[in-house]
C-alpha cells in the first residue's frame, strides 16, 4: 500500500474562469478534512519554477467562494513545456514536501500535470475554463457564468441594434471553440451564429439572409461569431456595404471571464475540488476530474487528452430552425 500523503499543492494555469476560487477553497479545505497539509503555488507553473509557494490553512480561502478570478493569479509559461522546465517543476515540488498536485486550468494545463506525474509527482487536473472544450467531461468550471455574462451583454446590444435598426455581429469568447457562441446564439434568438466547428466563410449567405428578413419586416439582424472565427470588425464593414445595412461589431472580449460565479459555477467546483482531494488522498495520479451522467468521475490524462469533443449536431439544427 502507497504511504499517505502529507502535503499538496494547489495551482491555476491558464485563462481564469469564475469558480476557480471556490474550487481552491474546496482542494483546501476537504484536504485539511483529511489531515494533509496544503500549499498554494501562486502565478501558475510559472510561479512553481520561481518558488513562489505558501502554505494555506482553511481561513486563508474565507470568502472567496463568490469572488471571481483566481486567489493564486495565472500566468503563462514558455519554459514549464521544456522536459529541463519539468525536471526543475518536480524537483521543487520534492523540495518544498508536495507530494501530490491538484492543477486547476484547461488542457494545456493538463498537459503540464501530465509530466509532472511521469515524474513522480502524484497530479490530479480540475477542468477550469470558460471554453467547455475538454471532451472527457460535459461541464467546465466557468463557462456558466462567462455564458450568462455574455448572453446578458447580448441582450444590451439587441436593444440598441433594434431602435436602430442595425445589424450587429457579437463576438464572443472560446479560443478555438464555439460552445459559449452556440449558447448564447440560442438564448439570445440570434438570426446567425457562427461556430470554428461549422462555419463555411460562404458570407454571401449571410448578405441574403439579412436581405431576405428586411424584406420579411425584421428591423435588426444579430450575429453571434465565435472568438476562433473573428474578424468582426472588417466582416462588419463587408455586410454594411453590401446589404446597405448599419452594421456593428462588438467583441465582449475578457469581461466574460471575469464577476462572481455563478450557483452552478460555484457548486460545480466545490465538488470537483473536493474529489480532487480525494483522489490524491487515495493516492491517485496521472487523473483528470469530470462530471458525466450526473455523477463525478476521474479519467487518465493520457486518455482525457486523447479525447475529441464536438458540437452536439440536436443543438445547432435547432438554432438554425429557430432563427427563422
Amino acid at each position: 500500500m502507497a504511504a499517505k500523503i502529507k502535503t499538496i499543492g494547489v495551482l491555476t494555469s491558464g485563462g481564469d474562469a469564475p469558480g476557480m476560487n471556490a474550487a481552491i477553497r474546496a482542494v483546501v479545505r476537504k484536504a485539511i478534512s483529511q489531515g494533509m497539509n496544503v500549499k498554494g503555488i501562486y502565478q501558475g507553473y510559472k510561479g512553481l519554477l520561481n518558488e513562489e509557494i505558501t502554505d494555506l490553512k482553511a481561513r486563508d480561502v474565507s470568502d472567496t467562494i463568490a469572488k471571481g478570478g483566481t486567489l493564486l493569479y495565472t500566468a503563462r509559461c514558455h519554459e514549464f513545456r521544456t522536459a529541463e522546465g519539468q525536471d526543475q517543476g518536480a524537483e521543487i515540488c520534492r523540495k518544498h514536501g508536495i507530494e501530490g498536485l491538484v492543477v486547476i486550468g484547461g488542457d494545456g494545463s493538463f498537459a503540464g500535470a501530465q509530466q509532472l506525474a511521469a515524474r513522480g509527482i502524484n497530479t490530479i487536473g480540475v477542468p477550469g475554463t470558460i471554453d467547455l472544450d475538454i471532451a472527457c467531461t460535459e461541464y467546465t468550471i466557468g463557462f456558466d457564468t462567462a455564458v450568462n455574462t455574455a448572453m446578458e451583454a447580448i441582450d444590451k446590444v439587441r436593444d440598441t441594434s433594434t431602435s436602430h435598426e442595425r445589424c450587429s455581429i457579437i463576438e464572443v469568447m472560446g479560443r478555438n471553440a464555439g460552445y459559449i457562441a452556440l449558447w448564447c446564439g440560442i438564448a439570445n434568438g440570434a438570426e446567425d451564429i457562427l461556430l470554428p466547428e461549422s462555419y463555411d466563410y460562404d458570407e454571401q449567405k449571410l448578405i441574403n439572409n439579412i436581405i431576405e428578413n428586411r424584406k420579411r419586416g425584421k428591423k435588426h439582424h444579430i450575429i453571434v461569431n465565435a472568438e476562433g472565427i473573428g474578424h468582426s470588425s472588417s466582416m462588419a464593414r463587408r455586410i454594411e456595404a453590401a446589404t446597405g445595412v448599419e452594421t456593428r461589431a462588438t467583441i465582449l472580449g475578457h469581461m466574460q471571464r471575469g464577476g462572481s460565479p455563478t450557483c452552478k459555477d460555484r457548486v460545480y467546483a466545490s465538488m470537483m475540488g473536493a474529489y480532487a482531494a480525494d483522489l490524491l488522498a487515495e493516492g491517485k495520479t496521472n487523473r483528470v476530474v469530470g462530471y458525466r451522467n450526473g455523477e463525478y468521475v476521474d479519467f487518465d490524462i493520457n486518455e482525457a487528452l486523447a479525447m475529441q469533443k464536438e458540437i452536439p449536431d440536436y443543438m445547432l439544427r435547432v438554432s438554425k430552425a429557430l432563427s427563422i
